[in-house]
């Protein structure tokens, strides 16, 4: 049974000198629960998301399709071995830490009732600079890149509460083959799969609609 093996959140920003905005919420950390998951409205917005969680670069974290992110155990785990090192729940900055659930083969549009919230897939996570310096890794968001293990950001269509502990039920899958690993894979090495990415209608977030729309209209120019 699929479940939310933890909870996590930044409960502040930390200043540090990786990071664009020259602090982070990455550094999330489990909590009891549960915990109030709303929409937050566009980039920028305050509040909504996960209650409780920080986050320091509003310009290009939160926001409705990224409202929560989550990462499989499973994949944790893969990590830890890979790496050497022992990572712990959050150490990704995902929000929900799941167990029982294949993420990187979910799909864009996949819909999860998890507690009373309803969640919807829209991305797959794409590293940057600020995952690599939390991390302390050179050459990180290559590596990240090149494994292709994202995890899943989901907006929310139905606000509720989480805990940890409580059931993750896959409720809709759409009838397409757009996966989280498909998404990454087109965003950052296959530019090829982009178009493919609008076979997820409106869960795929306006801003990579707009960036698929432009890359096809210029390979089209050439």
């Amino acid at each position: 049974m699929p479940v939310v093996l933890s909870l996590n959140i930044a409960q502040k920003t930390k200043p540090v000198d990786y990071a664009r905005e020259g602090a982070t919420g990455i550094d999330k950390r489990p909590v009891d629960g549960p915990l109030e998951i709303s929409a937050p409205g566009p980039w920028g917005s305050s509040g909504g998301g996960v209650s409780g969680d920080a986050i320091a670069d509003q310009a290009h974290h939160g926001g409705d399709y990224q409202a929560v992110y989550a990462y499989a155990r499973e994949d944790l785990d893969w990590w830890q071995t890979e790496l050497g090192v022992d990572l712990r729940n959050g150490q990704f900055g995902e929000n929900l830490t799941t167990e029982g659930i294949d993420q990187t083969h979910a799909l864009v549009g996949e819909r999860w009732r998890v507690g009373t919230a309803l969640l919807e897939i829209t991305a797959a996570r794409i590293p940057c600079r600020t995952f690599a310096g939390f991390l302390g890794r050179r050459g990180w968001v290559k590596r990240f890149t090149q494994v292709a293990r994202p995890g899943a950001y989901l907006r929310v269509l139905e606000a509720g509460r989480v805990a940890p502990g409580d059931e993750i039920t896959v409720v809709h899958r759409p009838d397409h083959d757009v996966t989280v690993e498909l998404f990454f894979r087109a965003m950052l090495t296959a530019p090829e799969l982009l178009p493919r990415l609008l076979d997820a209608g409106d869960s795929v977030p306006p801003y990579v609609v707009a960036h698929v729309r432009e890359r096809m209209a210029a390979g089209t120019q050439r």
